[in-house]
């Protein structure tokens, strides 16, 4: 494993929770910070969100907190200023979320001389008053270890059905593959798999906007059917983990599968799409049983 690639991401991520760290009035340049990651903005945040334990706008959300507490400790200044610092447009909101993090509002708070500041964060990195941001500490839930293969994919040939909204919702858009897919006997098919592909980043894209594909891989000389529209995704070099449960976990899988394990294993992504592949369904499968493959694309080593 070469050093340099080895630190690439963590370097990365340091430069980037530096950045935010000290320029927290300022608004995240999440196209900038994916660039220097050589990521796509989607993939960028799994990777940070992985590392990290928080997503950037998390991390500034709760630096901006911390700021505010340090403020009510430190200075007379008033408490609504402090909420408009934070990014709050109201001193009502400001005072919700500063009890949820703190068990008191901010009046109340600005009393107790020797409080502490800091919020739980596995990465360690914490506001501070004299600029000093600490090297962070990189998540560790197992995700190193995690039971990862790599292998070469040649080029699928899928026919989507476009979803737009959460991406909880995307079944939805395999029920409507089904309706189109299933009588033109496209499950039938040699190597038919179902897919799912993820275009946005959840963190970055209004819910209600995000962009997504049920699919299903089929033979180049297949006609698609009315309804479905085709796509590629490019033959490469993948690392892939399986993961058996419910769906509702895939989010923590992605973030220990990019956050974790890729950055330790001395690999780079490239632009290529990510995506998932189904063997099962819940219509006949416990959920505690579905079988989910998650593939990455690997730049060449």
């Amino acid at each position: 494993m070469k050093p340099a690639t080895h630190t690439f991401y963590a370097d990365v991520v340091q430069r980037v929770i530096e950045n935010v760290a000290s320029h927290l009035d300022e608004a995240l340049e999440l196209d900038t910070m994916a660039e220097q990651a050589c990521l796509s903005r989607f993939h960028f945040h799994r990777v940070f969100r992985g590392m990290v334990g928080e997503t950037p706008m998390e991390l500034v959300r709760r630096l901006r907190l911390e700021r505010a507490a340090w403020r009510l400790l430190h200075t007379d200044r008033p408490v609504t200023a402090i909420a408009f610092d934070a990014g709050y447009d109201t001193h009502e909101a400001f005072t919700r979320a500063f009890r949820d993090c703190y068990a008191k509002p901010p009046s109340e708070f600005r009393l107790g001389k020797r409080a502490r500041i800091e919020l739980a964060a596995p990465c360690g990195v914490h506001f501070s008053a004299d600029g000093g941001i600490p090297r962070f500490i990189p998540r560790d839930s197992g995700g190193r270890t995690m039971e990862v293969k790599i292998d070469e994919y040649p080029e699928l040939r899928v026919g989507t059905v476009r979803h737009i909204g959460p991406y909880i919702q995307i079944n939805e858009a395999f029920e409507r593959l089904g309706e189109i897919a299933g009588p033109a006997r496209l499950f039938e098919k040699p190597g038919a798999l179902m897919v799912a592909l993820f275009h946005d980043d959840p963190d970055s894209v209004p819910a209600d906007q995000l962009r997504s594909d049920a699919a299903v891989v089929v033979p180049d000389d297949t006609r698609l059917p009315d309804g479905m529209t085709e796509q590629r995704i490019p033959a490469g070099e993948y690392a892939s983990t399986v993961h058996i449960g419910p769906y509702e976990q895939l989010g923590d899988v992605w973030a220990r599968f990019m956050g974790e394990w890729l950055p330790a294993s001395g690999r780079r992504m490239n632009g290529g799409a990510s995506y998932e592949v189904y063997y099962n369904t819940p219509m006949d499968t416990p959920k505690d049983k579905l079988r989910t493959e998650i593939r990455i694309p690997l730049a060449r080593a």
